[in-house]
């Protein structure tokens, strides 16, 4: 038996140029979202940055690359991308502890600057013969085993290091002391020798600021020295801080040619990714 088709009343189908329209619209607003949530994790969760300099070695390295936690100290201007117009201050703010490593815009030149901080809001501090004394306090620190840097395309040997020859190519030996906080955090830093900054007098550390310094001791511009640009930072505002810095993610001793992808996974420190801070 034939079956006979019968046409249903109705709307006709969509047409190609409304479907092709709505799937436009669709992915549109999809990026918008994506765009949204980038922001939010970048203002809100973690943001990269990169180690320029040695003046937290051993710790951190020159082109270590790292994640810095945004939620720790509050959120200001200084959290959002290109340093958008906000009113000063932070929303949730709050005092880092003594130990945290914290990235902040300089106080006179806003470039990024990453420090260990030593000293709170009415803490004394002082440094005697290279040794930091904390509300009339020295600072416990012991003599470690010396520290290995290997030497590559982006980490010389320092005046105070002796190069050497060690078990994976050429390496700097630096004098290590180990040094402990009041509340119990401990890190190393490394000794070049008698310099002036090893002399510090007293000084108290002013309401809403910070008192900062490298763990390479004689080769940071911290809060030993006045703020100038480019130069040391004196005391730190709280509403300059951006983050805390909390994990490495990628690392490279700089000997990588962009036209040669081999090269990228050599030049890789593979033991450092994923250190934690």
């Amino acid at each position: 038996m034939d079956v006979k088709t019968q046409s249903h009343g109705g709307s006709p189908p969509a047409a190609d140029g409304a479907r092709t329209g709505e799937s436009w619209g669709g992915f549109a607003w999809f990026l918008v979202k994506l765009l949204l949530a980038v922001l939010a994790f970048r203002v809100f969760v973690f943001s990269p940055f990169s180690i320029p300099t040695e003046s937290m070695l051993p710790r951190l390295m020159t082109a270590d690359y790292l994640l810095a936690a945004k939620w720790p100290y509050g959120i200001s201007r200084h959290s959002l991308p290109f340093d958008l117009a906000l009113p000063e201050g932070r929303l949730l703010p709050r005092t880092p502890e003594r130990g945290d490593i914290v990235i902040f815009k300089h106080p006179v030149d806003g470039q990024d600057y990453i420090k260990r901080v030593i000293g709170l809001p009415g803490d004394r501090v002082a440094v005697v013969s290279g040794q930091v004394v904390l509300n009339g306090a020295r600072v416990a620190r012991v003599e470690v085993a010396d520290v290995l840097v290997p030497v590559s395309a982006n980490t010389g040997c320092g005046w105070g290091g002796v190069a050497g020859r060690g078990a994976d190519g050429e390496v700097c030996r630096y004098t290590a002391f180990r040094e402990t906080l009041p509340n119990g955090r401990a890190y190393t830093v490394l000794e070049f020798g008698a310099t002036q900054a090893d002399s510090v007098s007293e000084r108290v550390v002013p309401p809403g600021t910070l008192f900062v310094m490298g763990d390479n001791r004689d080769s940071s511009l911290d809060s030993r020295f006045p703020a100038e640009a480019g130069q040391g930072v004196r005391f730190v505002s709280q509403d300059l801080l951006v983050g805390r810095a909390a994990v490495i993610v990628w690392s490279t001793d700089g000997s990588a040619q962009w036209l040669n992808p081999v090269s990228w996974f050599a030049a890789a420190r593979w033991d450092r990714i994923g250190n934690t801070l």
